[in-house]
């Protein structure tokens, strides 16, 4: 999570209103975060709330997680899950560790990582890992910059609009940020990829298109919209915070908003959402209703969150991230339903042990396909 993140919590947490899924999230974030991170934050306003953090942390033993009856009951031990694997880490383990041997004798496998590859106009594709930080390259008069921590940042230069596209694609088991010309941010989640023009400019209007799933910081400018593509919808904006989620093999596409507000157009309609809604476009019309933002957004913060959710889908979201193949022994199981809430940077083997404590699942690891048995 973002520091903005942490600290809008913690005010919550210093209020006394933080749902079981919040602290939750600070538990986790606390045990999992480097100790000169804490200080800081320590040496503002919220010592007292992170040194009770600190000391109730210890006390609690790790339980095998249930399947979902009642909502409180499992976020209560989703917390104890997150808290279990916190400990876990805070041992020594470091949080991107290699594939290595589990005690049962069978490869585990390693989550993913930050990476992506950046096609420019002329087809040249450049590793966004293996090349160094500083300036990538230039390109219509804007300059492309790779930071340390990862993002990949335009600047623009004298060119205002430019029709030199570019694009920015993920693999399975890769997630990267870039910063557009406008000053948007975009966080892009595994197997997906962005295309637009270098200088953004199209016509007056900024543009991108997305295939996968991205979470977008819209810039505000009241002269220019700025407009997402993907499959069979546009996303109409002036300056916003939201998410979509338009995979090819999720049936439909998710688009959830945090703030402000964003216009829909489909092929037949058009809707407006507002804060806290989520759109789900299938067979060209859209679906409003009440949004779950932090399931919605917890790919962003380093989380696995299910809330009574398919195993099929489940293991879409492992298979994308792990670059894993997924192999069911009965198609019964996979309509089996499980709540939850994993670290990303687990190794795939601490996930799997969370779905196969229901007693409804089993797996196993070979090189890296999972084999799912009931």
């Amino acid at each position: 999570m973002e520091s903005q993140d942490i600290v809008h919590l913690l005010h919550r947490y210093k209020s006394g209103i933080c749902t079981e899924r919040e602290k939750a999230l600070l538990e986790s974030w606390y045990l999992n975060s480097d100790p000169e991170t804490i200080r800081e934050l320590s040496s503002a306003e919220f010592s007292m709330d992170l040194l009770m953090i600190g000391k109730k942390l210890p006390l609690i033993s790790a339980k095998p997680p249930v399947r979902s009856l009642w909502p409180r009951i499992v976020w209560a031990a989703a917390a104890v899950i997150l808290i279990a694997f916190g400990l876990y880490f805070f041992a020594g383990f470091p949080l991107h560790p290699d594939s290595r041997e589990l005690s049962s004798g069978i490869t585990d496998v390693a989550p993913g990582k930050q990476g992506a590859t950046l096609t420019l106009a002329n087809g040249k594709k450049i590793r966004l890992g293996e090349v160094a930080n500083g300036e990538v390259v230039k390109e219509a008069g804007v300059n492309i910059t790779k930071t340390a921590d990862g993002q990949l940042i335009y600047e623009q230069g004298k060119v205002s609009q430019s029709s030199t596209y570019n694009t920015l694609s993920t693999a399975k088991g890769e997630t990267y940020q870039i910063k557009l010309p406008d000053g948007s941010l975009v966080y892009l989640n595994a197997a997906s990829s962005l295309t637009y023009t270098a200088a953004l400019l199209e016509q007056g209007i900024r543009k991108v298109k997305l295939e996968g799933e991205a979470y977008f910081q819209v810039a505000k400018d009241q002269k220019h919209l700025f407009v997402v593509e993907t499959k069979g919808q546009e996303v109409q904006v002036l300056g916003t915070h939201f998410n979509i989620n338009g995979y090819a093999d999720e049936g439909g596409v998710k688009t959830t908003l945090l703030e402000g507000s964003v216009r829909l157009t489909g092929l037949k309609e058009q809707k407006i959402l507002k804060p806290g809604q989520q759109a789900i476009l299938s067979k060209d019309s859209f679906q409003v209703s009440a949004a779950d933002i932090e399931e919605s957004l917890a790919w962003k913060n380093g989380l696995f969150m299910f809330n009574d959710k398919r195993l099929e889908d489940i293991m879409k979201m492992v298979s994308r991230w792990y670059d894993v193949e997924v192999d069911y022994h009965g198609d019964e199981i996979r309509n089996e339903r499980f709540s939850g809430t994993v670290s990303r940077f687990n190794n795939v083997s601490e996930l799997l042990k969370v779905l196969e404590s229901s007693g409804l699942v089993h797996f196993k690891i070979e090189g890296r396909k999972i084999l799912i048995n009931p």
